[in-house]
Formats: C-alpha cells, structure tokens, sequence
C-alpha cells in the first residue's frame, strides 16, 4: 500500500533520522554515504511523504526506540513520555497505572492504536500502557490535537500509533534481558523470517517481573509488584498483483498487588490492598487491494476482550471489557489530488459482575472522508471530516482542515479540528476507586472539544528548530462530584462540568547532530484552566505543570558503543484535594545511559532519577482519612520511585 505521487510511484524521501512521517504501518530505511535515512512512507489513510503532508505527525524513530528499550524493557511510558508535548500522568499511585496526555489534554482523549488498529480497545485502559513493551516497535507516530475526523471519538486529543518491525528477507532475532535495582527483571524476545516467498512472520514475547517495594516504610507500597506475560505473532502477506495482507495476535496475562503491605493498617485500623489480575486477548487485521493503477480498496478490523479481578480493600469487581472495529474505504489520486471516502462500525462495550448499573454497549457506526489536494509547489491542503451516528449521544459531526506552505527551507503549517468522545464510568478519578461508590451515570452529554495549531519548522543542515502554538477549547469535561445527603453509601457521581477547559500553549523544539553526536532541548509552555469551585475565577487544571523542558545528548557509534545524558525538568503544578500542599515542588529528573556492543552482543547499564527524587520524601503519600471516592492517596506530582539502576544483555541473531 503505498502512497501514489504525481509520477505514480511510491514516494520517497531523504531525511535526517529525527524527520517527522506520517501515518502509516510499513517503513524500509536505508542509509546512503552522507549517512542522510531513506523513508518510504506507507499510509494507512491517505500517504504523503513525510514533508508534503499537511497534518504534522510527529515520529519517534528505531534508534531511539531501541535507545528507551534500553531504560525501561517492560513497557512504552519513558518511551512517550519524553517527547515534547507529551505527558505520562499516574492514575493510580497504588497499581502505578497511567494514561497519556497530549497538550495537556485529557489522558482518556488520547487514542491508542497498533499498525493502525485499536487492538487495545477505543479506550485504552490506564494499565494498558504499562502492559506493552517496545521490542518489536520500529516507530511510534503521534498526532497531536483532534484526530476524530479519522478515528472517531477515541482521538479526540490525538493519536499515537505504535509501528511494528516487518520483517526481512533473513532470519533475524533478539532477546533482551534486563534486571533492576528495585528487583525487578525482565526477559524480551523478537523473531522474524521469511515463511515462504510470498508469506513472511515475526513473534514477539516477554515476561517480566516486579517485586513490591514500600520505599519510604510507612505500611503503603509505593511500587507496585506485578507479573506479566505476553506473546503476540504477526503474518504478512504479499501477492504477486500487489496485494498486501496483514495479521495479528495477542494474548497478554498479569497479576499486580498495591495498596499495604503485609500485617499492615492506615488510619481506620484496617489494611486496604488494592489488586488487579488482568487477561486480554486481541485481533486485527489489515488488506490492500489495487483495483486500478491509482485506485485501491482497503479493509481492517480488531476485535479485543480484557477481564479484570480488581480489589480495592474489601471491595471486589470482577468486569470485562470488548472492543470491535470493522472498516473499509477506497482511495484515489490525480495528478495534484489525493482523494478517500470509507465507512467504519465500532462498538465498545463494559460487562460488570458486581456494579452491573454501570454496563454499556455503544455502538458507533460511521462514514468518513479526506482530501489531499496541492495548490502548488509550496502549498497543499488537508481536509477530513467524519460522521458518526452514536448510539448513546446521537449524530456527531468531526472536521479538521490542515494547511501547508513550505518555502525553501521553511515549513509552516496549520490545523483546525473538532471531535467528541463517548462519556463512560471510566474517568481518571476512578481508576484509584473502582465503581463501589460511584452513582449511576444520568444525564451526561458528549464531550465535546475544538482544537488549532500552528508549526513553524526551519531545517538546515544538522540543524532542525520548530516552534508549535496550540489551543483547546473542551466543553461538557465529564469529572467526579461529591455527594451529599445520600443515604447509600454511593459518595461520589460523574457530572459534566458547567465550563469549559481552556488551554493554551506553545512547544519550543531545536535538534542538532554534531558527527556521531545528537543534542536534542525542549520546552513546553501551558496555560490550561477551568471554572473555580466559587464559579468566579480560572483555577489552573490539576497536574499540569505550566513550564517543562528537557535535554538530551546522545553519542552513539553503531556496532560499537553508545553514551547519553538526559535531563528533564518538571515546573510546579496545581493540586487538588491534597491536604498537604495546593502546588508542587518543581523538580528534575536526570539520567545517565551506556551501551557496548561488540559483534551481536551488547551489554547496557542504566542510571535513572540521580538526584533521588521521590514525592514521598516531601509529604506522606496517604490521607490522613479515607476521601469520600474511597481513595487512601494524594494525586502523585512527583516521581515516586527514587534512584533506580537497571542494566542486563542483548543477544542479536
């Protein structure tokens, strides 16, 4: 499947390795003299080459993929984590789950997709981005702002999507294994081979392991342990005609503890220990098919179910969750247009055992559209839009408009769009809670928001700057309220909030390869604000640091050794119900990477958070008394794992 150009071939383009792409599942890099990486881009919707789209999407690369491997084996959150414009929030601090927030939007806005398929569900459970590890990832692709015009109501912050390896025309293979100071391990393997001339596979597989750690011995742990196992095989397909073919599998099974620690009590006299077994099995398949020399047809689907057994306390729930997608569209070009239309069913749906008032079943069937059309050389533009008739809130109607001018070396673009997502139980509040107290959903409205950007992009020889100015407007926030005179012990209800959040930035990007090495600075600037309790005046959005920034410097000689330092800082933020404190400590975060290699062997040692820091050493991590959610936390602001050392070995076949 790939992009048609003007002269009717796939398009490629020479790139620096820190170049933006977009969306696409398939990439073949090369390397010519000057060492300059060969991307050709194969789209999932409409493929442009990575300067000529309209929608800036942003990729983290293999090299650095394979470079937060190193420092966290086990799953993606450094790896998102530290690119500009992205924030990791903890939604739990007793399970240490966590969502994504892109420009400060809301973690369950940010759509989360493999090869372009949702296999981890329309919304992806906090604790899936801890369950997926990066080994058989060869980029990651982040769009950032309203995406629903495409991906429906789950992308109405963005999308990040996760792009596997496709193997080779030889057998070729790793296994990684990687130990913690916080006795922790981890065991990842990758395969891949050509199976016959037209039918290639790989196979990804880990186990991994963390012992539960009470860092500060107060009776609360403050890393939780857990057990995980995961497999997932791929097969991909390609006919002699053209047509591709692509199938996955997953299974993936973990047992997570929290809460006290053995023998011990909090404030009420009782322990309270909060658990989380997890069995998820997904789906998902991709076909291209050439109709004409320009015209195309493709079909994908997913399907994906996840069981939980949670414990919060003396609570138990026992619920499971099923996602399913079903999409075909067909796409054309011209000489300077690009042209797509397709029709999508999704349905996502919740099944509890014990808080069966809270079960749904939306069913969201839908059509979509896109334009690419090139005014000039210098000029194209980007239109989509998507109608979804939702069978809870109606009929919902997602534009996005994107603009590119890039004169020499120049690159300005901009973005208009507008999107909704489905209102479910399932808030960042709750995950800390489970449902034993919450009220019945009644009366909730579509969230509904409308975000626009602008980019400006200077590139030069080693040399990349790019500035990013972006706002969001999102009305109808659904949040947790309290409340009174209620003679259950249901305590808490979802309501929509009476304003909308608004939010204002801007990113500040500037990347320089000096020989073998690379500097990379960030700096994030966020003004995000809500409706005061008083209704008067503009509070700022709880854990959204107004300022942050990094550094990172990379020197790396393929084949033979690798050296970084990175530095991130983290402004002061905004907190709520937290007895202790109404802003935070700013803070850094530092960390130290060395890797040798030598023929297919490399070792690696990794030294994260050097200057120690960890939230609990400022105040206790517990309330004093259980809050009416039922949570025995504060919000985490901070780190909460201190110094930590890993390091282990990587076998290459």
């Amino acid at each position: 499947m790939l992009f048609k150009s003007k002269n009717k071939v796939a398009a490629v383009l020479l790139l620096p390795s820190f170049a933006y792409a977009s969306d696409n599942h398939e990439y073949h890099h090369e390397h010519d003299e000057s060492s300059v990486e060969t991307i050709q881009v194969s789209a999932s919707r409409l493929g442009r080459v990575v300067t000529e789209s309209a929608t800036r999407t942003e990729i983290i690369n293999g090299e650095e993929i394979q470079e937060k491997a190193l420092m966290r084996p086990g799953n993606i959150s450094m790896l998102v984590a530290e690119t500009g414009g992205v924030r990791v929030q903890t939604t739990s601090p007793a399970l240490g789950s966590a969502n994504i927030r892109l420009q400060g939007l809301y973690g369950r806005y940010t759509q989360l997709l493999s090869d372009g398929l949702p296999l981890y569900g329309a919304q992806t459970a906090s604790i899936g981005l801890l369950q997926i590890p990066p080994t058989d990832l060869a980029n990651v692709e982040i769009i950032k702002g309203s995406a629903s015009s495409l991906y429906g109501g789950s992308a109405l912050g963005g999308v990040i999507n996760l792009i596997s390896r496709t193997p080779s025309d030889e057998f070729e293979g790793e296994v990684l294994v990687n130990l913690t100071s916080k006795d922790g391990q981890d065991v990842t393997s990758y395969f891949a081979a050509p199976l016959t001339d037209e039918l290639s596979g790989s196979v990804t597989a880990g186990i991994h392991r963390q012992s539960t750690q009470d860092l500060d011995n107060d009776g609360w742990i403050d890393l939780a342990g857990y057990e995980r196992g995961s497999i997932r095989p791929r097969l991909y397909w390609q006919g002699e005609d053209g047509d591709n073919l692509y199938v996955t599998l997953g299974v993936m099974k973990e047992q997570r503890r929290g809460g006290t620690s053995d023998n011990a009590t909090l404030s009420d006299g009782r322990s309270f220990q909060q658990n989380q077994d997890t069995i998820r099995s997904d789906l998902g398949f991709v076909y291209d098919r050439s109709l004409t020399e320009s015209a195309s047809l493709n079909m994908r689907g997913a399907s994906m179910l996840q069981n939980h057994e949670h414990q919060y306390g003396d609570v138990f729930e026992d619920d499971n969750h099923k996602s399913y997608l079903i999409e075909s569209s067909y796409s054309d070009y011209s000489d300077d247009m690009s042209w797509l239309i397709g029709a999508a069913f999704q349905q996502e749906s919740f099944d509890s055992d014990t808080f069966s008032e809270f079960n749904y079943s939306y069913k969201a069937p839908g059509i979509f559209s896109q334009l690419d059309y090139e005014v000039s050389d210098e000029v194209s533009a980007s239109l989509s839009a998507r109608t979804d008739w939702h069978s809870e809130y109606g009929t919902q109607v997602s534009p996005r408009v994107s603009v590119l001018y890039q004169p020499s070396n120049w690159t300005l673009r901009g973005a208009y769009g507008k999107g909704y997502y489905a209102p479910t139980p399932f808030i960042e509040d709750i995950d800390e809670v489970g449902l034993s107290r919450l009220l019945p959903l009644e009366d909730l409205e579509a969230e509904q928001a409308t975000t626009a950007s602008v980019d400006i992009s200077y590139i030069t020889g080693d040399l990349e700057t790019s500035v990013t100015l972006f706002s969001s407007d999102v009305e109808n926030v659904t949040e947790l309220d309290q409340v009174t005179n209620n003679s259950s012990n249901k305590t808490v209800r979802i309501v929509n909030a009476e304003d909308e959040s608004k939010i204002r930035g801007a990113e500040l990007l500037l990347r320089y390869r000096w020989n073998d090495i690379k500097f990379t600075g960030s700096y994030l600037y966020t003004d995000a604000t809500k409706l005061g309790n008083n209704n008067s005046n503009r509070v700022p959005l709880t854990l959204t640091p107004e300022h942050s920034a990094g550094l990172v410097v990379m020197w790396e000689e393929h084949g033979s050794h690798l050296l970084g330092f990175e530095a991130y800082y983290t402004g002061t933020q905004h907190l709520e119900n937290n007895p202790y404190r109404e802003k935070s400590d700013a803070y850094w975060h530092l960390g130290l990477l060395g890797q040798i290699t030598v023929g297919r062997i490399s070792l690696f040692l990794n030294a994260e958070n050097l200057l120690n820091v960890r939230q609990t050493k400022e105040d206790s991590l517990l309330l004093p008394t259980q809050a009416p959610s039922g949570r025995w936390t504060t919000d985490i602001w901070s780190r909460n794992d201190g110094f930590t050392v890993n390091g282990g070995i990587r076998f290459k076949f």
